[in-house]
């Protein structure tokens, strides 16, 4: 491979797999493989990691690099990286550590409360544990109401529910702890909802924040919502202070450096009515569909898809 020239390098696009993302993940394989070829990338393979053959393919195909197309468990959280790094071939976006680390958000919130980042206030359930009528009185009148309940690592919005009554709860927590793992119970906080991609590795940058609207009908920015056309949920750039809308910037690579990421980042937050930006979660392999958010954003700053993947592929190699 020419050192100088990165699209003469042989691609293995990861996608797929078996977790509740698996549609939404052959979406962004498919739409990453066309935009690297657009980049003059001639040496792309897209493979399914559910395949019988997917690590013989991967140990034969000579590829200079794995662009990880997959978002959820098995993708997202450590796993495949770490079986890239047992076969020595170089992958974009985070490593094992901070891989897991962001897809388990109770963790992450640790983090980001030690750097400074507001976090919502939550509790964290063991899995398998349903709270019982006093256990769920005393979570309301812990944490208020409503309140959020969802996986403790899961993502894309699966399996979490908005509880306006204590008698919810219990029903809830079973939903997002169908998959036998942590449930996170967490308080709801009010305001504008963004997002804030960040790229980049040593020297990391905000991009364009969207501001997410739901629209008539959704109560927050569910699986629904979030896969309908960019154009009815992504305003930007986001109604907000300059002051407000720089801080969110700033928080948003604080968190992708405290939590190690490379290449790409999207920090969620709410905005609440005093303006100070509260951190949800943040997705170390962002959506790369056409609807999704990260490549809307880098769009709207000049960077057109296929070069966006391009600067993934360097900053990899580099």
């Amino acid at each position: 491979m020419d050192k100088t020239d990165v699209t003469q390098c042989k691609v293995a696009v990861l996608t797929g797999g078996w977790s509740d993302e698996r549609e939404i993940s052959l979406s962004s394989g498919r739409a990453c493989e066309q935009a690297l070829k657009e980049a003059g990338f001639a040496k792309v393979e897209l493979i399914d990691i559910a395949d019988d053959d997917f690590i013989p393919r991967l140990m034969a195909g000579g590829f200079d690099v794995a662009f990880i197309a997959m978002h959820g468990p098995f993708g997202e959280d450590g796993c495949v990286q770490g079986l890239l790094e047992v076969l020595h071939i170089p992958y974009t976006f985070s490593n094992v550590l901070t891989s897991a680390i962001a897809s388990e958000k109770a963790y992450a919130k640790t983090l980001f409360r030690s750097a400074g980042i507001p976090v919502a206030e939550g509790v964290e359930l063991p899995a398998g544990h349903v709270p019982d009528e006093g256990e769920s009185a005393s979570l309301v009148d812990r944490l208020g109401l409503p309140l959020f309940v969802k996986p403790a690592s899961n993502g894309s919005s699966y399996g979490i529910s908005l509880v306006h009554e204590a008698g919810e709860l219990a029903e809830a927590v079973r939903l997002a702890g169908e998959k036998n793992q942590p449930v996170l119970v967490e308080s709801y906080v009010t305001g504008t909802e963004i997002t804030v991609p960040v790229i980049g590795n040593d020297t990391p940058t905000a991009l364009p924040i969207i501001e997410v609207v739901t629209g008539d009908g959704a109560e927050f920015y569910d699986l629904k919502v979030k896969y309908e056309p960019s154009e009815l949920h992504h305003v930007m750039p986001a109604r907000l202070d300059p002051e407000v809308y720089g801080r969110a910037q700033e928080l948003a690579v604080l968190a992708h450096k405290t939590l190690g990421c490379r290449c790409a980042s999207r920090a969620d937050f709410i905005v609440k009515a005093d303006g100070t930006p509260v951190i949800l979660e943040v997705n170390t392999i962002p959506g790369m569909t056409e609807t999704s958010l990260l490549p809307d954003s880098a769009r709207h700053a000049g960077i057109e898809f296929p070069e966006l993947c391009r600067r993934f592929v360097e900053w990899t190699l580099g």
